[in-house]
């Protein structure tokens, strides 16, 4: 092949890269709309070109120039390196190819199946016939409910002729939507839950500065007072930046392994001393050979954490909280896979049945006096739940009036090194 003929062959994603740069530096338009336009201006080229010739078999080790799809081996390179996912559909509405990021969304098994079965939402497949039938591009927002909820503009366009038909590309919305919700969130909580102490605060200096002057024993009660009220705001905002900064995070599968039965005793060890102050034993019993689950270790030791130190607080006084570690079915026929489930059981005076439900609500708490004497800020059971659907786990709460609770955590065990997650 002659030096004329490989440049008019790399011609097309030539351009398509000048113009994507031309674009990012000059102009003001989405991003993600400058990497469709680009993709629609590849996909232009290759139809036009499968329009002059039928493309030769080959791959990119032996140098050939299409695959049996019909694109251009230099175009799937291309399109699989694309960080967003991209599906290139025929005129029958079937996938043409789906890169790597979209396979992650769809499924690994996609080439040749209608687009209907792996993208089952309603507004994105009225989206594609609506863009066939004006031949306008379009684009539409959606959301995918499980197994995390996560949110993506999808960008559509029609192309006439050639193998492919109809361009789909998705841009992850998640994290921008959540970082709304969370900013919406945090200002809503934080202005509710800080008035009282700052109340609080605010009265006892305007005492101290007024007819409690000179008193000293009211100055030393006001002030033991407003050091209790000082530290209940660092602790409430504290568990707000934390819980803040989990949901963030909520939709990015944990990419770490730990040990279970490691963290559940170290969790142990940390509350050991203030168990011990509570006249409170703790026990733990784990079945041996354990595997390792996926998960960051620093969220896993404060899920238990948390569950431990509410065990304590709201145990009988001078009783036993029992840890349990073994394999157990996924809790509510979710599938014939076994998971770890970690158990912390109490000998407390339980929970009533209808409370139990609403436990993992923000600033939910059954006895809110109680709760506030002890120092809780009605944040912990939620800081935990979202952990729990980061690590794709359940939480399950079992209690009884007059006979303790029951939580426990069940997490999926990490997978063998190479095995494949997927998600239809």
């Amino acid at each position: 092949m002659g030096t004329w003929e490989r440049l008019r062959r790399v011609a097309w994603p030539l351009a398509a890269g000048m113009l994507v740069a031309i674009l990012l530096t000059s102009s003001n338009a989405d991003a993600a709309w400058i990497v469709f336009g680009a993709v629609a201006i590849v996909a232009l080229a290759m139809s036009a070109a499968a329009g002059r010739a039928r493309p030769r078999l080959g791959n990119a080790a032996s140098g050939g120039e299409a695959t049996a799809s019909g694109l251009p081996v230099s175009a799937r390179d291309v399109f699989e390196r694309l960080p967003d996912p991209l599906m290139l559909l025929d005129a029958s509405e079937r996938v043409v190819f789906a890169n790597r990021a979209m396979r992650a969304v769809i499924g690994v098994d996609a080439e040749r199946k209608h687009v209907s079965s792996l993208l089952r939402t309603p507004a994105v497949l009225e989206a594609v016939r609506r863009s066939a039938a004006r031949g306008e591009p379009t684009s539409v927002e959606f959301t995918f409910p499980v197994p995390i909820q996560r949110t993506y503009q999808a960008y559509i366009a029609r192309i006439a002729g050639g193998p492919v038909a109809t361009i789909l590309l998705l841009h992850d919305l998640t994290a921008m939507k959540r970082a709304e919700q969370m900013r919406a969130d945090f200002v809503a909580n934080a202005s509710h839950e800080l008035r009282t102490p700052l109340a609080a605060l605010s009265g006892f200096i305007d005492t101290l500065k007024g007819h409690a002057r000179d008193d000293m024993a009211a100055r030393e009660q006001f002030l033991g007072i407003m050091t209790v009220e000082a530290e209940r705001m660092r602790r409430l905002i504290d568990d707000l930046l934390s819980l803040t900064r989990i949901e963030q995070n909520e939709h990015v599968p944990p990419s770490g392994e730990t040990s279970l039965e490691t963290v559940l005793r170290e969790a142990m060890a940390t509350l050991m001393p203030l168990a011990k102050a509570e006249g409170i034993s703790l026990e733990m019993a784990a079945a041996p050979g354990m595997p390792p689950v996926a998960g960051e270790r620093d969220e896993l030791i404060q899920i238990f954490q948390n569950l431990i130190h509410n065990a304590i607080k709201y145990g009988k006084p001078g009783g036993h909280v029992w840890l349990s570690l073994g394999l157990a079915a996924a809790p509510g026929g979710r599938g014939a896979e076994q998971m770890l489930a970690a158990g912390i059981r109490d000998d407390g005076e339980g929970i009533p049945q209808n409370a139990v439900p609403r436990l993992t609500e923000r600033f939910y708490r059954v006895d809110v006096k109680r709760s506030r004497e002890k120092g809780g800020t009605g944040l912990g059971l939620a800081i935990v739940k979202h952990i729990v659907n980061r690590h794709q786990g359940r939480l399950t709460i079992e209690s009884m009036p007059g006979e303790g609770s029951t939580f426990t955590v069940y997490l999926p065990a990490a997978r063998p090194a190479g095995a494949v997650t997927e998600m239809s």
